[in-house]
């Protein structure tokens, strides 16, 4: 079964993006404005691991963006052909992938663009859109069944 919670690693997505008065939407960045990746010195900074980076808040790597989301997408195994089309053209890197093999969605930095659904090659698709606050098992009850070629 897939894991909602699932992340690419465990200290992805600790806290929301925020600025000195607090959380910020989307809509409330000022235009123009500059966003450091790292806190400090970032010499040599791709010689690190992931892991051992200093992240500044603004870093899509810490932050979660979850809050900007209305709909998600929600992964159906038992259709999937691993087809990798999803985590190719996922925008915000939040297909969960392994050896050509999707595992999941990275929900904390999913922004529900749609942009995995509208690639999928199956029939019907692996991925669909729904609620925010759908149960992965109530997603699932919905799906749709196989929808046969007219001749």
């Amino acid at each position: 079964m897939q894991d909602l919670r699932l992340l690419a690693q465990a200290k992805r997505g600790q806290r929301g993006l925020e600025n000195k008065s607090g959380l910020v939407g989307w809509d409330e960045v000022t235009q123009g404005t500059v966003l450091p990746s790292f806190e400090g010195d970032a010499t040599n900074i791709a010689n690190l691991k992931s892991e051992e980076r200093a992240y500044s808040n603004f870093n899509s790597y810490t932050a979660t963006v979850a809050s900007w989301r209305v709909k998600k997408p929600v992964f159906n195994r038992d259709i999937c052909i691993d087809c990798q089309n999803c985590w190719v053209w996922c925008p915000d890197s939040s297909i969960l992938s392994r050896d050509k093999q999707m595992l999941g969605i990275d929900y904390d930095h999913c922004k529900g663009c749609e942009v995995c659904v509208e690639v999928c090659p199956t029939n019907p698709k692996s991925l669909l859109m729904f609620g925010e606050y759908t149960e992965l098992e109530e997603a699932l009850a919905q799906w749709p069944e196989k929808k046969k070629k007219e001749k």
